[in-house]
């Protein structure tokens, strides 16, 4: 693995990183254990980008396969682009890189404002906010060469991928929306205004919705200071779990801890976007249909996610004469591609087979 030079500077934090256990070099550190697990060739490295933000960026391609002049040069198949979702961040697909890479590369990254990518600051309309993070894919895109890919994206990273394909269309093959978030028009609320009682949110959703209106989502894992890791595995022991057989201790939910603890960017840019937790200011069931007819898109969803899986119906019918299809996979919430990886993999490896 080839890590690219990491120099993060910390300065004009007072007194927060002496009261919050984290810093850019223990996420660093972190992530290197859980990507240390990868089998295949890892080119690991920050993407400058032509607004002095960086992106870092992971290209996974098999051993065993020839190899290209260079690895962000011309390849033979359409590279797997693969976007993480809101509070992650690279290390998250450990399940999915060694499989998928089996026929393609596979490349991934930390969206700008979230894990080791930049953070600069997001502004506070849903629409500039949005704009700011699809920018910054096409400006990644173009600093890699690359001309098509297919475009893979978990919830926050499913909405995002969505705006991207309607405005670069020419450069996505197929996109695959895995558990979208941001897709339905909020509902009208209930005589008692709780609205949010036809999501099935999870406990920890629910605990961060109580404070998401008055603070940034994540801002209570800063603000406990020394207890924020401590948090992450009372709200999210799911993750441990999930990634049990590959790590057996707090790795996983360390990483999430060090994504999170960071200085708020791109969770400002979320929260521009959001109307609450699981609503989006701008839905994109509003705009689905600009893309064009001849781009294939599938979704998927897990079984048991608190995401509804009848809006993949919702896209059909918004674009009747496109290939649209929807997937389900039992046994797996919103974490699809850890709640059922051999499954997620397949389908996956399927899709991208039928392009290329």
């Amino acid at each position: 693995m080839h890590d690219g030079a990491d120099k993060e500077s910390e300065s004009g934090w007072g007194w927060w990183p002496s009261w919050r256990p984290t810093s850019m070099s223990l996420l660093k550190s972190t992530e290197a254990k859980i990507l240390a697990r990868i089998q295949n060739d890892l080119w690991a490295r920050f993407v400058a980008l032509p607004t002095q933000d960086r992106i870092w960026t992971l290209t996974v391609t098999n051993r065993n396969s020839p190899k290209p002049a260079k690895p962000a040069g011309p390849v033979s198949k359409t590279p797997l682009v693969m976007v993480h979702g809101f509070g992650g961040g690279v290390g998250l697909w450990i399940r999915n890189l060694d499989p998928l890479c089996r026929s393609r590369p596979v490349m991934a990254f930390d969206l700008l404002g979230f894990g080791r990518s930049s953070r600069p600051p997001f502004p506070l309309d849903a629409a500039q906010a949005e704009e700011k993070s699809v920018g910054s894919i096409e400006h990644w895109r173009r600093a890699l060469g690359l001309e098509r890919m297919i475009l893979l994206g978990h919830s926050l990273g499913g909405y995002l991928a969505t705006s991207y394909a309607i405005q670069y269309p020419e450069r996505v093959s197929h996109l695959i929306l895995v558990d979208p978030w941001g897709f339905p028009e909020r509902p009208q609320p209930l005589v008692d205004g709780t609205d949010d009682k036809k999501l099935k949110l999870p406990r920890w959703v629910k605990a961060v919705l109580s404070v998401v209106t008055l603070f940034n989502p994540l801002a209570v894992i800063r603000a406990a200071g020394p207890w924020g890791p401590g948090l992450v595995q009372k709200f999210r022991p799911d993750f441990k779990r999930k990634f049990e057989d590959l790590f057996d201790d707090d790795t996983v939910t360390q990483y999430i801890y060090h994504c999170n603890a960071q200085r708020p960017s791109g969770e400002v840019g979320f929260r521009a976007m959001s109307e609450s937790l699981g609503w989006a200011r701008r839905p994109m069931l509003q705009r689905v249909h600009l893309l064009p007819p001849e781009l294939p898109v599938t979704l998927l969803y897990g079984a048991r996610s608190w995401m509804d899986s009848s809006t993949g119906s919702r896209v059909a019918q918004l674009r009747p004469q496109s290939h649209t299809y929807t997937v389900v996979i039992e046994g797996a919430s919103h974490h699809i591609y850890a709640d059922q990886p051999d499954e997620f993999n397949r389908v996956v490896r399927n899709i991208c087979d039928s392009v290329d």
